[in-house]
């Protein structure tokens, strides 16, 4: 099944070899968006936008390839991008720079067709599988965004029910005089304990450990987050 086509970003200073790295990557199924003839071009595209497959070579003016790929994976979203570098250099030393610059793979000079596109292939499969990786991480925040609202609102309601239900009933008593005056004082006193215990239940959750909430068993297979405060292990006996 072919892959679908990926928009890329071209830098090299080399006109000749700009059009060839053109020309092979259209002819690939990808779509060129940028073929910048220096890095600074070419970093002035991907400020507006990143796109998922970068083709860089490393000596240009103003920016060099290396440099760029920096400025990239500082960026927000930089991580996502593939970034190939080419260049005429072939030393370990080079090898090693390019990869800690941050780029995908390396492609020595004098580039060929079939050498481009053996990269390409590379590229579209490292693309395909980072965009599946993203896609199930995306997903399993949100499931587990999800499940904290089902466990924090089972917490509330088991913390605040049966205060809010006593403060609601006296309220609701008084309003409709159904309480003897010579209740009324205690009807009061309860409303305004029972407030109280609501307000140590807000108190409790805003010194919740948001990062690392702990979730505790509830009825049956359900769990709530557990808002009671956490015990130093230090302090204990």
């Amino acid at each position: 099944m072919p892959r679908p086509p990926v928009n890329v970003l071209i830098a090299d200073d080399d006109p000749t070899m700009r059009m060839l790295l053109v020309a092979v990557t259209e002819r690939s199924g990808h779509t060129v968006v940028k073929a910048a003839a220096d890095g600074a071009q070419a970093w002035a595209a991907c400020q507006e936008q990143l796109p998922p497959m970068i083709i860089l070579d490393w000596e240009m003016p103003h920016l060099d390839g290396l440099e760029l790929c920096r400025r990239i994976r500082a960026t927000e979203g930089g991580d996502a991008p593939f970034i190939l570098v080419v260049t005429a250099r072939d030393k370990t030393e080079d090898l090693t720079a390019v990869l800690d610059a941050g780029a995908d793979d390396y492609m020595s000079k004098p580039v060929t067709p079939d050498n481009l596109r053996a990269r390409l292939r590379i590229a579209e499969r490292r693309i395909e599988v980072s965009g599946a990786r993203r896609r199930a991480e995306g997903e399993l925040r949100k499931a587990r965004y999800l499940a904290g609202i089902g466990e924090m609102s089972l917490a509330l309601q088991h913390e605040i029910n049966n205060p809010l239900a006593a403060l609601l009933s006296h309220a609701s008593l008084l309003d409709q005089g159904m309480i003897e005056a010579h209740e009324k004082d205690e009807a009061l006193a309860t409303i305004v304990e029972q407030a109280k215990r609501i307000g140590e239940v807000v108190k409790k959750l805003r010194n919740l450990d948001s990062e690392n909430p702990r979730s505790v068993p509830y009825l049956g297979q359900s769990r709530m987050i557990d808002i009671s405060p956490r015990t130093d292990p230090k302090t204990e006996s």
